[in-house]
């Protein structure tokens, strides 16, 4: 099977259809969904679809630096209080985002400290959005990253040098999502270069279509085009880019053989 390790399908843009697109999904090969949080307002929009497909939905608990705002402090106390309340795959979507704004960039990167902490302490793996802003998280990880902590940086889209200091911490890898399969990515030219056991795959649904879908709402079933596009680049049969990426995501987020 095919994992899909990073999918908003609690999003709003799946409310008139949500189960006949994981039904599509699950028959097309992707049969488990990573679900990152966004903010309060999402939690119980995800632990409601993780209550209705507890065999196949797995939340996440974080907030999204592009949720960072001058309650952040007050809203990190209740991502607290329901990471610490039960189980989790991870600690996501955390992070810096300085596309959109950077009114709030300190307070992202404490923001962003402060869970990797949490991480560390239940030993969970993070999921690190990272929006032009590559250095300001490598900083906070030179200085945190230990053998308790692992990860991915999810839709990553960076230089090869980026890469590559990516696989030099302990335990964190490549989230590969439909940017992939876009024509002027040049994408394909620097993960050719990484191992494939570095990479998982991800549609970050409803956003990032991969070609063909391109600028059409995304779902999970889609993550196929992915795969089929580092068949290409890695020259394997499509097959060896499910077990091996489907063995990476089940190590790293520790998921149950189902």
């Amino acid at each position: 099977m095919f994992i899909d390790t990073h999918t908003h399908l609690f999003s709003s843009s799946f409310d008139q259809d949500i189960d006949e697109v994981i039904h599509r999904a699950i028959k097309s090969g992707v049969e488990l969904f990573l679900l990152p949080n966004i903010d309060l307002d999402s939690i119980p929009l995800m632990h409601n679809l993780e209550s209705k497909y507890p065999n196949n939905c797995f939340a996440m608990m974080g907030l999204h630096p592009c949720s960072i705002d001058e309650k952040w402090e007050q809203n990190l106390k209740v991502i607290k209080e329901n990471l610490f309340s039960r189980e989790y795959i991870a600690i996501g979507e955390i992070g810096v985002d300085l596309y959109w704004d950077k009114k709030y960039r300190e307070e992202q990167i404490e923001a962003f400290k402060v869970q990797v902490e949490w991480a560390k302490k239940l030993e969970k793996p993070i999921v690190i959005h990272a929006r032009e802003s590559l250095r300001e998280i490598f900083n906070v990880l030179d200085v945190m990253d230990d053998d308790k902590l692992s990860g991915v940086f999810h839709c990553f889209s960076g230089t090869l040098e980026d890469a590559i200091k990516i696989n030099s911490y302990n335990n964190f890898k490549l989230g590969i999502g439909g940017v992939v399969t876009y024509k002027n990515s040049n994408l394909d030219s620097i993960i050719e270069n990484i191992s494939l056991d570095e990479l998982i795959l991800e549609t970050d649904s409803p956003y990032l279509s991969p070609k063909p879908y391109r600028g059409k709402r995304n779902e999970s079933s889609y993550l196929l085009h992915i795969a089929e596009k580092l068949a290409d680049i890695y020259n394997l049969p499509l097959s060896e880019i499910e077990r091996t990426t489907t063995k990476t995501a089940r190590q790293l987020f520790k998921l149950p053989n189902i």
